[in-house]
């Protein structure tokens, strides 16, 4: 477990008796406001080896959080779930925090508890990775341009043949992912169910995600996804970064799809804190929010030129521990798919564009029809459950409270936050299948999504019935 260096009460009292001159020095024109009276000052926070902790670390690195009076000890986590339990049992504070994990454990599915979060982390950052024997595999499959180079985005139409082959010879065809409620989880589902190839239901008697499967899903931390699909174990998993990147630079793997190319500028990690840490200490869960904004500008602002620094910083064995190099590949608006074609994916990593960081109820709404489209969720559920459950767990209302505060001392634009949103994103049907998402109706779009459960639909033992 790497810890943090822990600030000390003469640390802080030397920064508070310097604060005004300091803010006057080294940010001209911004108003420097009190801090707020928080209720718990000395914090810990827990994240996964991924480069979308990046505003934990830069809030770190960059003052953000002793700006607002905290002082952080920030903690790498062997797994997810270690993570969500040590939230839950105060160990940790709050965490960096797969977009499904609050939702899951609010609504029992796992471990039951209270999470919430006023603060969306990242958009995209994810892909795809098949063994090179796979790849082969699916290459006639694959259309190709004038240059030779396969035509993006590549569909699992083209995996399909490869999937029916291995079921012919008798040899299961396995993927992985990183946790059975993680945005990789429902992105790699989504991808196979709109070639064609089912991944698995969930049932109340079981919990492998596997009924009826053609592709077998099981979990694999992100660090072990390029040692596991080296040896064998599985054929390809859904993770983010740098673990894709990792594949191509070990020539053990080929990236096929970003999750951008499956859903353009999807949610993925949220800031995740049990509802009775917030209650106890709104103005610490206030100063917290703020500082992660903070960060999370620095990391998009002036065309992502500060994403060099960040990459030096993530590289740091305390944070991501990868190659600068292999970070570098998506951090800085780029990703390498087959060794040697690079291509250029200016939003494989959006922090703060496109109002990456409110926590919109429609981002949790479509994590929950995932949940019900595979079973996770076994009942029908009408569409004022969705959104009830939505708002208990997001909490935009914390989010723009603390942007407004920032917008007043002058660290942000005002037009940089959607203040007039009533929480929901327009309908979109920027997916790979083509199918339109309207966060107000969820039970009208999972019954237009081809393979899954359908209203009124449950699973019994290997069978789906009901409907």
């Amino acid at each position: 477990m790497n810890t943090f260096r822990k600030a000390s009460f003469t640390r802080r009292a030397v920064l508070a008796a310097v604060s005004a001159i300091a803010i006057g020095a080294f940010a001209p024109g911004a108003t420097h406001a009190e801090w707020l009276d928080v209720e718990k000052d000395e914090l810990t926070f827990g994240f996964i080896k991924l480069t979308d902790m990046a505003p934990l670390a830069i809030a770190y690195e960059k003052g953000f959080f002793e700006d607002e009076g905290l002082y952080v000890t920030l903690e790498a986590q062997a797994n997810w779930k270690v993570l969500l339990d040590r939230v839950i049992t105060g160990e940790l504070d709050g965490a960096h925090m797969l977009a499904g994990q609050p939702l899951a454990a609010t609504i029992g599915f796992g471990t039951q508890a209270h999470i919430v979060t006023p603060f969306s982390m990242d958009l995209n950052g994810n892909g795809i990775t098949v063994s090179n024997e796979v790849w082969e595999m699916m290459k006639p499959h694959i259309p190709t341009g004038d240059d030779g180079k396969p035509v993006h985005p590549i569909k699992a139409d083209a995996l399909k043949p490869v999937v029916n082959k291995f079921k012919s010879e008798g040899k299961p065809f396995n993927m992985g992912m990183v946790f059975p409620v993680s945005t990789h989880n429902y992105e790699l589902r989504y991808w196979l169910a709109s070639g064609g190839i089912h991944p698995g239901f969930y049932s109340k008697s079981d919990i492998s995600g596997q009924i009826q499967a053609e592709a077998l899903l099981s979990v694999t931390p992100p660090p072990q996804m390029p040692a596991t699909l080296e040896a064998g174990t599985i054929h390809g998993y859904c993770v983010g970064e740098p673990w894709n990147q990792q594949a191509v630079f070990k020539g053990i793997g080929v990236p096929v799809i970003t999750d951008y190319e499956i859903w353009k500028n999807n949610p993925e990690k949220v800031f995740g804190l049990t509802k009775k840490f917030t209650e106890e200490n709104p103005k610490t869960t206030l100063a917290i929010t703020k500082a992660l904004i903070r960060a999370a500008k620095w990391l998009d602002e002036n065309d992502n030129a500060n994403r060099a620094e960040a990459v030096e910083i993530l590289s740091r064995p305390e944070y991501v521990g990868a190659d600068a190099e292999v970070i570098a590949n998506s951090m800085t608006g780029t990703f390498e798919y087959e060794k040697g074609d690079k291509r250029d994916v200016p939003d494989f990593n959006v922090f703060y564009r496109y109002f990456a960081t409110y926590p919109y109820y429609s981002d949790a709404v479509w994590y929950l029809t995932q949940m019900r489209r595979w079973g996770q969720i076994a009942d029908h559920k009408d569409d004022a459950w969705y959104d009830e459950v939505a708002r208990s767990v997001y909490r935009p209302d914390i989010y723009l409270e603390a942007a407004k505060m920032l917008v007043e001392e002058g660290h942000v634009a005002e037009e940089d936050f959607p203040f007039e949103t009533d929480g929901y994103r327009e309908p979109t049907d920027a997916f790979i299948d083509g199918v339109p998402f309207d966060g107000r109706k969820p039970n009208e779009y999972i019954d237009a999504l081809p393979i899954g459960l359908k209203s009124g639909q449950t699973v019994d033992g290997n069978e789906v019935v009901g409907g």
